[in-house]
């Protein structure tokens, strides 16, 4: 397999607050992946290198994008209920024929107008339900 660029993403979509998975891929300009896996330093005094174990998985991502409330089915609509409501999400990212699925729970939808006046979000998520983030 050749090494691949991240344009075209084939999928990106959130659950809405009504648990509805909403393609949103329009929106997102860039976003933040994390699969990392917590350790335990074991390291005795007898040893000259650090000895490790690793524990729990973890997951979080970082959504960053446009604002956009002229669909129905935009980012604007999955995210606008984050503060009302505590809606365990599906996020689905697929590219190049490898997908990652996760339930999260996105923590803030945070709209930021610039001087100039681009009017942008970040949602950021995390793990919600204790099953190991997997690409397939």
């Amino acid at each position: 397999m050749a090494k691949e660029n991240g344009l075209g993403m084939a999928t990106l979509s959130v659950d809405d607050g009504a648990g509805s998975l909403q393609a949103i891929k329009n929106d997102i300009t860039n976003f933040g992946l994390a699969t990392p896996r917590g350790v335990q330093d074991t390291t005795g005094v007898d040893k000259s290198a650090m000895e490790r174990l690793l524990l729990l998985a973890d997951a979080s991502i970082d959504l960053n994008g446009v604002f956009n409330d002229t669909t129905t089915t935009g980012a604007h609509q999955v995210f606008k209920t984050v503060s009302s409501t505590s809606t365990v999400r599906t996020v689905s990212i697929d590219v190049s024929g490898q997908t990652l699925s996760m339930e999260m729970l996105f923590t803030d939808y945070n709209l930021t107008r610039a001087q100039s006046g681009e009017l942008t979000f970040s949602a950021p998520g995390v793990l919600a339900t204790g099953v190991v983030p997997t690409w397939s």
